[in-house]
């Protein structure tokens, strides 16, 4: 099906952000506008349940490395992937990255990040799993328009804020500029 909706929009040169009408505002006569805002809706679906999945997906695999390095350590638990490890990574979370700058007006202050904050848990990412800002860079691209838990170390505090990546009047997604901690 998916094949049958590329290669029509393909056809049609319409994508999805191609223009139903002409410069007339009239409804294109080359293309079959139910079809087309049918396919576009389909694709949204799709998107949004592959999204879903992959963060699925994500979490699980940072519970099933988690219980690795738990049994590595000497530590006995069982694997259960129903559980809930919050609890968890709040005893074992430490900074990865700080925050060296927030645009004014920016998704990152409306959320409540300030400069130096230190951030222990970014989406999915965590000390735990962190490689590189690259890491962080994917997990907002994935989560445009949908609210990431972001927990940060605030004057020795931790404090949990939803940031939700989006486009606003300036650059990027974030509106904040994050440097990785050093020890990481």
């Amino acid at each position: 099906m998916m094949l049958h909706i590329f290669l029509s929009f393909q056809q049609s040169n319409v994508g999805m952000d191609g223009p139903l009408v002409d410069a007339e505002q009239y409804p294109r006569t080359d293309i079959d506008i139910y079809t087309v805002r049918h396919a576009r809706h389909r694709i949204i679906c799709l998107q949004n349940d592959h999204k879903e999945m992959m963060k699925e997906i994500e979490e699980n695999l940072y519970a099933l490395h988690a219980e690795v390095r738990r049994q590595n350590s000497g530590e006995q638990m069982d694997v259960d992937t129903n559980t809930d490890h919050n609890a968890d990574k709040k005893v074992k979370l430490q900074p990865f990255a700080r925050v060296d700058r927030v645009d004014t007006g920016s998704p990152a202050e409306q959320a409540g990040l300030v400069v130096n904050d230190q951030i222990l848990e970014f989406g999915s990412i965590s000390s735990v799993n962190f490689q590189n800002l690259q890491n962080i860079a994917a997990v907002v691209q994935h989560s445009k328009g949908q609210p990431l838990n972001v927990s940060v170390m605030r004057s020795g505090e931790e404090i949990h804020l939803a940031l939700t990546p989006q486009n606003w009047g300036g650059k990027g997604l974030l509106g904040c500029n994050i440097i990785p901690v050093k020890n990481h």
